[in-house]
């Protein structure tokens, strides 16, 4: 089971914004965390929502890897 954040790449990659430009509102080892698909905090979370202007459900996606 896991978090997948293909959806929140894909924003950025939309609206012209770099990975490395989240690094003005969380950490580079936050910004690792997503890139490996593991786990954030809600607070996290909450900040990139605010910082894009989206719900949790336009930058990830739950995936249960049982049904994989």
């Amino acid at each position: 089971m896991g978090m997948k954040y293909y959806k929140l790449f894909d924003q950025l990659n939309r609206r012209g914004i770099k990975k490395t430009d989240l690094l003005s509102i969380i950490s580079s080892p936050t910004l690792a965390k997503l890139s490996d698909g593991k786990t954030i905090t809600t607070d996290t979370l909450c900040k990139i929502c605010a910082y894009l202007d989206l719900q949790p459900g336009e930058i990830m996606e739950y995936i249960d890897e049982r049904d994989s």
